[in-house]
């Protein structure tokens, strides 16, 4: 950036485009790394974190960012891609600095900080932050925003961020990332420090911090729930897929799973008992008990209102099972499945029962991984149906549960193999 452009404030940068000269694009902004300093004086923005397309998370320095524009950041010379370790004296904008409480000095009132501004120093290639975002009043939370003044500040006129702060806010940090996917998001959870990760979490509302579970790291997702209060972390398993939630609480001890069951609806517990009674590495285990199920009478119509809710996923919308009553799993008897496409091909009045597909055999709920990964082979399929001795569906089993318990157990902390260093300048 030239000696003289406007100032940018950090939240502008969140998932902003990296690329290299050539108009690559290498990843995009995660975080930003600066150093405090003393005496009040402006911190010293040292680089950028950019994460890569393999979801590898790397330093880029502020001296390989020849220009931050329209949107963007462009690089210039050679990227290092050794995974990003902060250090001690390091601190992370996004992760860190945001919703922390700070002073102002010349009247001694706490503010909340909302974001922050960085500027290039003039003729160098160096930058710092300048200004701090500020709202007066006290702290917002997951359900309540704060109310107050808001006033940009130099930095110089705060005090309190070299401090450590119990009980920091997540809010801005939350609207930092508001547009990530959900395993995006699980990817900056799992980057922050234990502390941070808990209040960001806490700060999730139930249904959110659901899916972002579901695409944590075991480790990760035992943390969380460990620091949830019983009552919540009861109502966050019962927003989960059912069979996540099933393996994050075959992972608890025995009195602990205990008594999340008791707490939660007697229904999802019934499920959640059903999937934890199947060895976890078969179709009972890897199944959810929550796939679309249609009586016979049903219509084509009623089928593609169905597949059209917006919380199912892909695979779990690509075929509807037919069953006689009663309609939740265990269903009475199972009569075949009907393909999405095959649903857009007919007149929306036709019975779901005239286009069954009935030929498909469905899995046995002691069916291993081997045999089921060989099924979605064979059939090209991308969700299977689990039916038991009686002929009733217990649920149904997805491609992506069976992928996720085919890689190694850590494939989620782990990336492709890369070299350590690559040339962005086409070198």
């Amino acid at each position: 950036m030239a000696a003289g452009a406007p100032r940018i404030f950090v939240s502008h940068l969140s998932g902003v485009a990296v690329f290299d000269p050539a108009g690559d694009q290498v990843g995009r902004v995660r975080d930003l790394v600066v150093m405090l300093r003393v005496a009040q004086r402006p911190p010293r923005l040292l680089g950028l974190v950019v994460e890569l397309a393999t979801r590898r998370r790397i330093f880029l320095p502020m001296t390989r960012v020849t220009a931050i524009q329209s949107g963007q950041v462009i690089t210039t010379g050679v990227l290092n891609v050794r995974r990003f370790e902060q250090r001690p004296t390091e601190r992370l904008v996004f992760g860190e600095l945001l919703d922390r409480r700070v002073t102002l000095t010349e009247t001694g009132e706490d503010v909340t900080v909302l974001d922050l501004s960085v500027h290039q120093l003039p003729a160098r290639r160096e930058w710092e932050i300048d200004r701090v975002f500020v709202r007066k009043g006290r702290k917002g939370s997951a359900f309540r925003r704060a109310k107050g003044e808001a006033l940009t500040v130099e930095w110089t006129a705060v005090t309190g961020f070299s401090l450590e702060e119990q009980g920091q806010g997540a809010e801005n940090l939350l609207a930092t990332f508001e547009q990530l996917r959900a395993a995006d998001l699980a990817n900056v959870l799992h980057h922050l420090s234990p502390k941070r990760r808990a209040e960001v979490a806490a700060a999730l509302d139930d249904d959110r911090l659901a899916d972002v579970l579901e695409e944590l790291p075991e480790d990760d997702q035992i943390e969380i729930l460990g620091k949830l209060k019983e009552e919540r972390a009861a109502d966050v398993l019962e927003a989960m897929d059912p069979d996540d939630a099933a393996d994050l609480l075959g992972e608890l001890p025995t009195d602990e799973q205990e008594r999340l069951l008791n707490l939660m609806q007697p229904g999802d517990a019934a499920d959640m008992r059903r999937l934890m009674s199947y060895e976890e590495r078969t179709a009972g285990g890897l199944m959810t008990t929550e796939p679309i199920v249609l009586r016979p009478d049903a219509s084509v119509a009623d089928a593609l209102a169905r597949i059209r809710e917006p919380d199912l996923s892909p695979a779990l919308a690509a075929q509807v099972y037919v069953c006689r009553p009663p309609d939740e799993t265990p269903t009475g008897k199972y009569l075949g499945t009907v393909h999405f496409q095959r649903l857009l091909r007919e007149p929306p009045p036709s019975l779901v029962s005239s286009i069954l597909d009935s030929d498909l055999q469905p899995l046995d709920p002691e069916a291993d991984l081997p045999a089921i990964a060989g099924f979605f082979a064979t059939y090209d399929m991308v969700a299977a149906p689990v039916v038991d001795e009686a002929g009733s569906l217990l649920g149904a089993v997805t491609v992506d549960d069976v992928l996720d318990h085919m890689l190694p157990e850590d494939w989620r902390e782990t990336e492709f193999h890369l070299d350590e260093e690559v040339a962005t300048d086409g070198s």
